[in-house]
């Protein structure tokens, strides 16, 4: 560990020298050769596309990235994925000790009291095509290059083999040149859709940069700062955005519920009928997963976000929508070629590391299996979970604090000797002593968001669990839950949304059509369990599911469950 711990800071609030540094590194590393080990071709290929070992085709069980998603290990190998990322960095001349700043996706609005919103949308820097050297640093000032945190040209064509057809109309694939781009924009570059995109794109490209870039930040600032009205006071909002998820996630009770949304999502359902349970655990990886839909392509459903309405889904539509929205950001495939990736992540890790200072897990991780036989595995804590298994590991493996982190790797000595092993999540775990970082960061409390957290007391848990198999969708989604209107001609009630952040093509992962249920449990505040469970006997809770191919959403049946966790 170096003496003096690296900080990392605010992306807006580096001086104009970090600044610079911060530029002329991406700049580096962008430019490097897509061989060469420190570029950010391979760096941000070891998340998703390239695919390799048996997750490069159509058909495996397994993931054909790196990345860990829906299991214990997501928060480790993320944290393990930037250190590199900064490792690469400072291969660049002069940036030795340059650190990664994070997106601050909890900046809070100028405002005060309860009209104080979440303001966390992407930083102007990342909306500047070019970007102008401010200081004297290497005899760069007043120099313009092409501003490497707007996108990423790539320098070498990607080719997805998953989709349904031909190796050659993979809607993922890349061809060399491709930039990446956010909403509303559209990546999707396979044979099937490329025309379509060019022309959809060009549309956008007319409207000019100031529109589709107010759009972007529209989107986030919405998706911030979605309110869900309380059920029975119609004049009562709860804040229920991404926002209050992140402070939200901080209460979560032990790691393993914390880390991932397969453990989260198994917590909540074992704890529906165990009165005083007061809400579901909301995991760090659920707001994680929706600044990825926000960033890559999808709008809040309803008047929240637009025109969506479940008694009417098919009326014009509003232009603040953009239904062919498909950045890169929104899948799995090729989220980590968006530069501004790796500054959401920072934030993400941020995150993590309160949420060690909070429960005293600074030094030390434990992980929770199945409490009534040791040998079974808790959901979220086996590499079928979720994604399924990456490179390397077989299906049905254990994830422990010891399962390796690929391909990231630390030098050790045996005997006289230095060898390259794999990283595991012990060695990531304490930031300060281990990795010699730390952050600049006004600590907010998790119950201060702008509206509050809603009640202490227990609420009954509505389980929104139904047949649709994402098996049959392309991409990413969306489940929204609504209390249908008490009288007629009334407006249905938006009261959840629930991102699920998934990989383009799933029918061809044989270990994916058996895990892909979809399920969420939403807190019905303001209701007795008699109340909740006769309004749901009575159909008065309904799901739509909002996908790339249907984002305004379709119908979502399931069999409505009410816990008898409240009086």
């Amino acid at each position: 560990m170096a003496t003096e711990l690296r900080v990392r800071k605010d992306v807006e609030k580096l001086s104009p020298e970090e600044l610079d540094n911060l530029i002329f590194a991406f700049d580096h590393i962008c430019n490097l050769r897509p061989t060469d080990p420190n570029s950010f071709f391979v760096i941000a290929g070891y998340h998703g596309e390239p695919f390799r070992g048996p997750g490069r085709t159509r058909g495996s069980g397994w993931w054909g990235g790196y990345c860990n998603h829906g299991n214990i290990l997501f928060p480790t190998w993320h944290r393990a994925y930037l250190v590199r990322l900064e490792e690469a960095l400072r291969t660049a001349d002069g940036c030795e000790d340059l650190t990664m700043p994070y997106w601050n996706e909890l900046k809070m609005g100028t405002g005060t009291g309860d009209t104080k919103a979440f303001a966390g949308v992407p930083p102007p820097i990342f909306l500047q095509k070019t970007y102008t050297y401010q200081t004297d640093l290497r005899g760069k000032k007043g120099e313009s290059v092409q501003n490497p945190l707007f996108s990423y040209k790539f320098q070498q064509g990607l080719v997805d083999r998953t989709s349904d057809d031909t190796a050659t109309s993979g809607n993922y694939t890349k061809p060399l040149g491709y930039e990446t781009v956010r909403f509303p924009f559209s990546g999707l570059m396979g044979v099937v859709d490329e025309d379509h995109t060019r022309e959809y794109n060009q549309t956008l490209v007319d409207l000019g940069q100031a529109v589709t870039d107010q759009a972007l930040l529209n989107n986030v600032l919405t998706w911030l700062n979605v309110e869900h009205i309380d059920p029975t006071d119609g004049s009562k909002p709860v804040n229920a955005g991404i926002g209050q998820r992140f402070l939200n996630c901080l209460l979560a009770p032990n790691y393993t519920v914390f880390s991932n949304t397969t453990s989260a999502d198994a917590w909540n359902q074992d704890h529906l009928d165990i009165r005083g349970f007061v809400k579901p655990i909301v995991p760090l990886e659920d707001p994680h997963n929706l600044i990825h839909l926000a960033v890559g392509g999808f709008n809040v459903p309803g008047p929240n976000g637009g025109d969506f309405n479940p008694k009417n889904p098919d009326h014009p539509s509003d232009p603040n929508q953009f239904e062919d929205a498909n950045g890169d950001m929104g899948e799995n495939n090729t989220a980590s070629f968006d530069p501004i990736f790796f500054f959401h992540h920072c934030f993400i890790d941020l995150m993590f590391w309160r949420w060690q200072q909070k429960w005293g897990a600074t030094q030390q991780l434990d992980i929770k299996y199945a409490d009534d036989v040791p040998e079974t595995d808790y959901p979220g804590t086996n590499s079928i979970d979720s994604q399924g298994p990456t490179p390397g590991v077989a299906l049905g493996t254990r994830l422990t604090l010891d399962s390796p982190l690929e391909p990231f790797t630390k030098t050790v000595t045996v005997g006289d000797q230095q060898q390259q092993v794999t990283k595991t999540s012990r060695d990531v775990t304490d930031i300060v002593q281990q990795l010699g970082y730390k952050y600049d960061y006004k600590e907010r409390d998790a119950k201060k968001g702008p509206l509050g957290d809603g009640k202490d007391e227990p609420s009954p848990i509505l389980r929104v669990a139904g047949t649709a198999n994402r098996n049959d969708i392309k991409g990413s989604f969306i489940v929204s839950t609504w209390r249908e209107p008490s009288t007629e001609g009334g407006t249905p009630v938006l009261i959840d949304l629930k991102g699920f952040l998934s990989r383009w093509n799933v029918s061809g992962c044989a270990n994916c059509q058996t895990h892909l249920d979809i399920g969420t449990h939403v807190a019905l505040r303001g209701y007795t369990t008699t109340q909740a469970q006769d309004a749901a006997a009575s159909g008065s809770f309904t799901s739509y599911l909002h996908t790339r191919k249907n984002p305004k959403g379709e119908r979502f049946d399931f069999e409505p469950y009410v816990g008898t966790n409240a009086a």
